[in-house]
């Protein structure tokens, strides 16, 4: 069984040393590298990996806080300069920190573990509480923008609006523009809470104000309803008993 892996680290030489090691042992494979985690999470959040060997201190965004954000996050190997963040990583559960500059044996033997835990996990149930329920997802995504990773709380979403290759996100005090596709927006968002209503919205459910014929009305915007769209759009006021 193969490990597919990702390398995240700002500095290059780190990141030649980590692949030239990953190239040594046949069951690695190794999907991309990043020199920030940004775009590591990005990565991440359309492709499956089982490994990122991950730095911690890089600019603008670090590898703690991609570990804070990542929900089901892959395993992970810490890979540093500095050894004060090895409980911090421990609290997230990493497999194994690795301190520069790291030697093959001290490497294949993370490398060890983490293909010892793979073999030996079975699929995982949903967490349930003591009621028997299943545990509720979060309530937020996080929207890269500007530079930044931005933390936005789902119910503050009211519409989301294209303008050709970027998205804009409509709050009630302000609007975030992020290049993503509807696609992948429509991926991260909860289907029953959010739904497309034209090529170019898709709408908070819980936001509309009133329906007049082929128009939604949010917060004082009028936003069409595409003929692609619109059966969908019908049954579900049709299954939420709006007629």
């Amino acid at each position: 069984m193969n490990i597919k892996c990702i390398v995240v680290d700002d500095e290059p030489l780190a990141i030649d040393k980590i692949k030239e090691y990953i190239s040594r042992i046949p069951y690695l494979e190794l999907l991309a590298s990043f020199d920030n985690a940004i775009d590591a999470l990005e990565f991440l959040r359309d492709t499956r990996t089982d490994l990122v060997f991950l730095d911690i201190q890089m600019e603008k965004f670090t590898g703690i806080q991609l570990l804070e954000i990542l929900r089901n996050p892959p395993k992970i190997i810490i890979t540093s300069a500095y050894d004060n963040y090895a409980v911090k990583g421990y609290e997230l559960d990493v497999t194994d920190y690795l301190l520069k500059p790291i030697s093959f044996e001290r490497f294949l033997k993370a490398v060890t573990k983490v293909s010892r835990e793979i073999r030996s996990e079975k699929p995982l149930q949903p967490a349930a509480d003591t009621a028997g329920s299943v545990k509720p997802p979060a309530d937020y995504i996080f929207i890269k923008a500007d530079y930044h990773m931005h933390k936005v709380k789902l119910e503050n979403i009211l519409y989301i609006e294209g303008m050709k290759d970027y998205l804009r996100l409509h709050l009630p005090n302000e609007r975030i523009m992020t290049l993503m596709s509807f696609m992948k927006m429509e991926k991260i968002l909860p289907p029953d809470r959010f739904m497309r209503v034209h090529k170019s919205y898709i709408i908070s459910l819980d936001k509309i104000e009133r329906i007049e014929r082929n128009t939604i009305m949010i917060s004082g915007q009028k936003i069409p309803i595409g003929n692609k769209y619109k059966k969908e759009f019908l049954d579900y006021l049709e299954k939420e008993k709006v007629f």
